[in-house]
């Protein structure tokens, strides 16, 4: 039993942190329309909760968190038709799948020159830095896609890896993933696919029958696939997932570990919460392959939606959708993204594109881009945007 004084500091203490989250923007309130994280999904909180102690670092110890950390690889790597040979490894998200796929990249081909399109991740450049990589970057196509003829030509004896990009960052944008595919398993080039963002939409778009192209292992020239739960996986930060073609390529990377359960360790983590991994993996199991497809067609439909609303406006979009992500085209960036900010919503500015990126996030609604639109279309006329 806690005495007084300890209450009454337990209280303050929480208190104070009310204060501080008080300042914070909310997914639960819409208003955050340019991140590419959402509101977790109910029972992932519940999940994130009842694991909070546990550690993966440490197998043995917590070996109902270990099953279901294979569990949760299991259901990523059906979703990704990866082979029978292939391993899962749980990550912190994007960028540590990027830089572990990298670092894989350079440990099986002895080389350091990694082929990136121009709209890669500023993850690759940590890459550069920290494992001493040169990047090769290729210009894109009208669709703000890779140039498959140019990234031919960067290929040389140097070249560690090609990376492709399904789902960009900027504006989702899909590379063409087959193709790419396709010469690298010619040349025999390690190819990263970066799904870190689109690797929870386009299996399913696929199944609605949108026309997106494959980008995982059923193309045999992918060696590598990162895709992040606490984006479209509609779970809880931070989780991601790196599937590897081979299961004994982590071994280049694994290093013995003393003073744990484990005689070796693959991977740049020791410590890893399993928290974030019973929240993924709960999210799976509530909602299952069927459910992530109501979700993403939800997201599609109100895309579309945003789509004719600004449109009707009289702003122009960078391109058309290829996923739930939307570059709206501004003159006056900086003031209407500030503007924006001081009215109570959060959007993205790209400044090279000269456009704001909205991302339609599970948590956004026609209801909530209702309340948004008249806010954007007064901002640009205030500032002769529009």
């Amino acid at each position: 039993m806690k005495t007084k004084n300890e209450k009454k500091k337990y209280y303050k203490i929480l208190e104070e942190l009310d204060r501080y989250r008080k300042k914070d923007f909310t997914f639960s309130s819409g208003h955050i329309l340019g991140s590419m994280c959402t509101q977790p999904h109910a029972i992932a909180k519940m999940g994130y909760i009842k694991f909070l102690e546990s550690n993966l670092g440490d197998p043995e110890l917590f070996p109902g968190t270990k099953e279901i950390e294979s569990k949760l690889i299991t259901f990523i790597s059906d979703l990704l038709h990866a082979p029978k040979s292939a391993m899962g490894q749980i990550i912190s998200g994007g960028t540590e799948g990027n830089i572990t796929a990298m670092w894989l990249a350079k440990r099986l081909t002895e080389k350091k020159e990694i082929i990136i399109p121009k709209s890669a991740h500023f993850s690759f450049q940590k890459i550069a830095s920290l494992m001493d990589m040169k990047l090769i970057p290729v210009p894109l196509n009208e669709n703000y896609c890779m140039d498959i003829a140019k990234a031919k030509d960067k290929i040389c004896n140097n070249t560690a890896a090609v990376l492709g990009i399904a789902g960009s960052t900027e504006l989702g944008t899909i590379d063409p993933i087959p193709e790419l595919s396709e010469i690298c398993f010619d040349e025999n080039i390690f190819f990263h696919v970066d799904a870190a963002f689109g690797g929870f939409v386009i299996p399913f778009l696929n199944e609605l029958c949108y026309d997106v192209p494959d980008f995982d292992f059923k193309l045999k020239g992918v060696s590598t696939i990162s895709i992040d739960a606490h984006k479209m996986g509609y779970s809880a930060i931070p989780l991601g997932i790196l599937v590897s073609r081979n299961e004994k390529w982590l071994e280049k990377i694994s290093v013995e570990s003393h003073c744990i359960s484990s005689k070796s360790q693959a991977g740049i983590l020791g410590t890893r919460s399993g928290g974030p991994v019973a929240a993924a993996y709960a999210v799976t199991r509530y909602l299952g392959r069927n459910g992530y497809k109501k979700v993403v067609e939800n997201c599609m439909n109100t895309t579309k939606y945003v789509e004719e609303r600004v449109t009707e406006m009289g702003l122009p979009l960078v391109i058309k959708p290829t996923i739930n992500v939307l570059g709206v085209k501004i003159k006056k960036l900086p003031e209407v993204v500030s503007n924006l900010s001081k009215k109570g919503w959060k959007v993205n500015k790209i400044d090279h594109l000269s456009c704001i990126r909205i991302v339609i996030m599970p948590h956004i609604t026609k209801k909530i881009i209702d309340e948004f639109i008249p806010i954007l279309k007064k901002t640009c006329k205030e500032l002769g945007e529009i």
